[in-house]
């Protein structure tokens, strides 16, 4: 894998993806083992999205990037495979193969169509929600 590495710092570092969607589609990763994004520590979570920037501006530079798709797995039912926290990056432009698309409901779990929530179903949510944010 070293020679693979893209960039490195002491917190985290940036690979291509073995399977890549689309070219340049990279991973960003913490050198630390951790599973979930909460488990980051304030420094690293920084380092992560900071990293993240500055690989976006060479991946317009090679690939011509006109957007980006920026996901990460959390858990085996949503479809963490690697146990070990990583954000992928995909750069996109007109012409990209595969999902082209992005409604959530359409790719990640419930296919056809589907009414919008009523208001009042959406505030008793927000309410049940804020009462354990700190």
């Amino acid at each position: 894998m070293q020679g693979r590495v893209i960039f490195k710092n002491d917190l985290v570092f940036v690979i291509p993806t073995n399977i890549p969607i689309v070219p340049g589609h990279v991973l960003v990763c913490p050198l630390r083992h951790v599973q979930k994004i909460e488990e980051l520590t304030p420094e690293e979570h920084k380092a992560l999205f900071l990293a993240a920037e500055k690989i976006k501006q060479a991946l317009e530079n090679v690939f011509q990037a006109e957007g980006y798709n920026f996901a990460w797995n959390e858990g085996g039912v949503a479809g963490q495979s690697v146990p070990h926290f990583h954000l992928h990056i995909l750069p996109r432009k007109a012409g990209d193969t595969g999902i082209t698309e992005y409604e959530p409901r359409k790719f990640l779990y419930r296919p056809g169509s589907r009414e919008a929530s009523p208001d009042s179903e959406l505030e008793e949510v927000t309410k049940i929600i804020k009462q354990y944010m700190d």
